[in-house]
């Protein structure tokens, strides 16, 4: 038990160590892309500064798995030079239970992430997203999706638009039992109308069965409404646009997708690309410990037997490749050409079993 604890506890120095570097390095680096994507125009400093500390925890997040098979290699390779690894066989300890302490930190540092670092990278994420497009384009064009139904809102300087729809089709193009309020750029509301259906043309919303009423200041607006078999309202959506503001997977925390995931499909949209992303998140852990028994395989050896730069190359790539492969899985996932459950845990799965194989035939082949 004392020596579990030893391993462990190296394990998590090494990983606190590189998380650390591998944070500050992106952060320097992101700042960078800031300033060059943002002109003097656009953002100051103070923003910058602000844009980066608000994208920096998604990009750690997301090299989760590099960071675990270099803290992985530096750990035994350590071991190693020190003679560690030989003393812990020469005293009887099999080289698979020695990798129960890092397996084991690997997938509390997995659990953890999900559970506590996920909530957290969404938020700075979707925070982001809005004062990146706020500073680009100068408005923001928002779709909600609640238990009332669909809420989308289209700006530019002069006013804002705010539509909520009872329904819509899969990509949000053709709305059903639709409300628009129209505000000028001083925020007071202007137009509403109300229409059985809008579908989204280009540059227009063609309403169908719509009814006006003008909220100018001082007048009666039920005297003064109109209605119309067809009603055209301006409009900068498109398409893309539209599926973009949808909320990204990654900018909803964990805990709050599985709702999110029912009201998308009760209102009539796909939720595929969110299915995939929460099974991809609860099979995070897993990963986790896959990149520690791929790293495993190839340095849990001593030193004297040489070639260990080509051992850790080896483990670096064969890693990088099972994180390649994990994201194509995503991408098929989403696309519906693969079970949602068999594109989030197959590779993860894999890489286990791929991960036990190399590291039995090294040790007992």
């Amino acid at each position: 038990m004392t020596l579990h604890l030893y391993f462990a506890r190296r394990f998590a120095v090494v990983f606190g160590g590189l998380f650390a570097v591998f944070f500050l390095l992106m952060s320097l680096l992101d700042f960078v892309e800031q300033v060059r994507r943002f002109g003097p125009q656009d953002a100051g400093l103070s923003q910058i500064l602000r844009l980066t500390a608000l994208n920096a925890p998604q990009g750690i997040y997301n090299i989760l798995p590099l960071v675990m098979i270099l803290a992985t290699v530096a750990l035994f390779l350590a071991l190693a030079r020190s003679s560690e690894l030989v003393v812990a066989r020469a005293a009887g300890r099999a080289g698979l239970r020695t990798l129960m302490a890092p397996v084991a930190v690997a997938a509390i540092i997995g659990v953890l992430a999900v559970a506590v670092l996920n909530p957290i990278v969404a938020t700075t994420a979707k925070r982001y997203e809005q004062l990146s497009q706020a500073a680009r384009a100068g408005g923001v064009d928002v779709l909600s999706v609640s238990a009332e139904g669909l809420w989308l809102r289209q700006g530019d300087p002069s006013g804002q638009t705010v539509i909520r729809a009872a329904r819509a089709n899969s990509d949000g193009t053709v709305l059903q039992a639709v409300s628009f309020l129209t505000y000028a750029a001083d925020g007071a509301p202007t137009r509403r109308i109300e229409a059985a259906t809008a579908t989204l043309r280009d540059g227009v919303w063609e309403l169908t069965d719509a009814k006006t009423w003008s909220l100018a200041p001082g007048a009666n607006p039920e005297a003064t409404a109109q209605t119309a078999a067809t009603v055209q309202v301006a409009s900068s959506l498109t398409r893309d646009r539209i599926r973009d503001s949808f909320g990204a997977p990654h900018t909803i925390s964990i805990w709050d997708l599985p709702d999110y995931i029912a009201q998308l499909r009760e209102a009539g949209f796909s939720a595929r690309r969110h299915a995939v992303w929460f099974q991809m998140e609860l099979a995070r852990p897993l990963f986790l410990v896959a990149m520690v028994l791929i790293s495993s395989a190839f340095t849990m050896r001593h030193t004297r037997f040489g070639r260990t730069g080509v051992a850790v190359l080896a483990a670096v790539l064969l890693g990088f490749t099972l994180y390649y492969i994990r994201s194509f899985s995503q991408i098929l996932g989403e696309n519906g050409l693969v079970p949602v459950l068999l594109a989030a845990w197959a590779p993860p799965v894999a890489s286990v079993l791929l991960a036990l194989g190399l590291l039995l035939h090294m040790e007992d082949g």
